[in-house]
C-alpha cells in the first residue's frame, strides 16, 4: 500500500539512508549534503512540521508502512500564488513500483482538494526519462522544453516543463 503521511521526527534514519545515494542526488537540486546525517534529515522534517500549512505541503513517501521517499509542493510568490511547484524522490531500491506515480497522483490530489491552488508544475532533468514517465503517468502535460535552465554537477542541463491543472 502507497501512501503519503506527515513526516514524524523517528523518520529521520530512514530519510537519512534513502538520501545516501549519488543517483537520487545527481537528480535533485543543489543544497543537500552528501552525505547526508540523520542530523540532516531531523532538521529537514522539522522544517516540515513547522512550515505553513498554506504554503508547503511535505509528505513521507510510505510503501507497505515503510518511508520509501519524500514529496512536497510549494505555493509560489506574487501572480504565481495559485500555483504550486512539486518534487520528489523514490530509494533506488524502490524505484519502478509506480510508487512515486501513486504519491503524485496523491499529493496533487490533496493540494487540489484542500488548497486554492489550481495549478502544479514540476521541472525534471529532460535526462531523467523516469521522472518524466512518473509525471505522464499522473497526469501531467509537458509543456515543453527550457533549454540550458540549470547546472547540475558542473554540466549545463535541460529540463523539462510538465503541469497538470484542477479541472
Amino acid at each position: 500500500m502507497i501512501t503519503i503521511r506527515e513526516w514524524q521526527t523517528d523518520d529521520a534514519k530512514a530519510l537519512a539512508r534513502l538520501l545516501n545515494n549519488k543517483k537520487i542526488m545527481d537528480n535533485l537540486r543543489d543544497g543537500l549534503l552528501f552525505p547526508y546525517t540523520e542530523k540532516d534529515a531531523l532538521y529537514f522534517i522539522n522544517l516540515c512540521l513547522n512550515a505553513d500549512k498554506n504554503e508547503q505541503f511535505n509528505f513521507a513517501i510510505t510503501y507497505n508502512g515503510e518511508v520509501v521517499g519524500s514529496i512536497g509542493a510549494t505555493r509560489q510568490p506574487n501572480i504565481h500564488c495559485k500555483t504550486a511547484e512539486l518534487g520528489y524522490y523514490i530509494g533506488e531500491e524502490f524505484w519502478n513500483k509506480g510508487i512515486a506515480t501513486e504519491a503524485v497522483r496523491q499529493i496533487c490530489n490533496y493540494v487540489f482538494e484542500n488548497t486554492d491552488i489550481i495549478r502544479i508544475y514540476a521541472e525534471p532533468f529532460a535526462r531523467n526519462n523516469a521522472s518524466c514517465k512518473v509525471l505522464e503517468k499522473a497526469g501531467f502535460v509537458c509543456e515543453g522544453t527550457l533549454r540550458s535552465n540549470a547546472v547540475k554537477n558542473g554540466i549545463t542541463e535541460d529540463m523539462k516543463m510538465y503541469s497538470l491543472i484542477k479541472e
